[in-house]
Parts: C-alpha cells; structure tokens; sequence
C-alpha cells in the first residue's frame, strides 16, 4: 500500500475489514423502469449492459451503478451518484444539448458560473478543489458532475 498521502488513491484500500476490497456500487431508485431506461439513454447516452426483472445494470470506465424498481422515492437533496470528467464544461453543454436541464446552485462559499460551482478544499491526491455541477434524472435522484482542479 502507498504511503505518499498526496499521491493516487488507486494504490491502497481504505482498511482491511471483509468490504475494503470489495467494490462499491451505487444503486439508485426508480419508480418507473422505462421511464428511468429512456432518460438515461437519450439524455445521458448511458445504456444497460445487464437487465433483469426491475433491475438495470450499468458500466463506465470505472464503475457501475444500478437503477431497480422502488415503490420508495429519493430525497433528492444531496447527491445519489456523481460521475468524474475531464472537461465539465464540455459535460455540461453536451448534456444540455441532450435536454438535460442543470440545478441552480446558490450556497455559500461556492462561486457558481452557467450552473458549474467551484468547490475549493477538494481532497489532496485529486487537486486544490473541483468543479461541480448537478441534474436531476427522471424519477428524481440528484445527479452529479465533478472536475477535480
């Protein structure tokens, strides 16, 4: 395991207890499947790899998160999932273009610019901060983009 605190995370697990190597997957709410299917793939250009009776399974370059079918509702008031870019603001104009419709963010301590905030504090290994951005998808779960800085 690394020691360089300020190097890539990549290189040590958080602990040794039976889930520090596992990997963690983000499972998201759905009150309508089809409607959830559709959202993510016209909007977000994201498509099942897996199915299965009220389930959908997803994949990105490095992690996966599933949609299954609740009859409970999300909060809605942090952040369910958060994907990280390269260029948030590509991110965002793209899934504009799409119809994504972004979140007005006003808190304070954020300086906030065509929806993207800039958050100073980020972790050490990933940069001085980042710049975020959230939507949110048809059944109501907040979404998240990030570009560390």
């Amino acid at each position: 395991m690394g020691e360089n605190r300020n190097g890539p995370a990549d290189d040590r697990l958080s602990g040794t207890g039976p889930l520090a190597g596992g990997r963690a997957i983000t499972k998201l709410p759905a009150g309508d499947l089809e409607r959830a299917r559709a959202f993510y793939e016209d909007k977000l250009g994201l498509v099942p790899v897996e199915e299965r009776g009220g389930g959908l399974r997803y994949l990105c370059a490095a992690g996966e998160f599933h949609l299954f079918l609740s009859a409970g509702a999300p909060s809605g008031e942090f952040t369910q999932i958060g994907f990280e870019v390269e260029d948030i603001g590509a991110a965002v104009a793209e899934l504009r273009g799409r119809g994504v419709a972004f979140e007005e963010v006003d808190l304070p301590g954020f300086e906030v610019e065509d929806a993207i905030a800039r958050v100073e504090g980020n972790y050490p290994s990933k940069g001085s901060g980042e710049r975020g951005a959230w939507f949110r998808d048809s059944e109501g779960n907040l979404l998240g983009l990030a570009q560390p800085v």
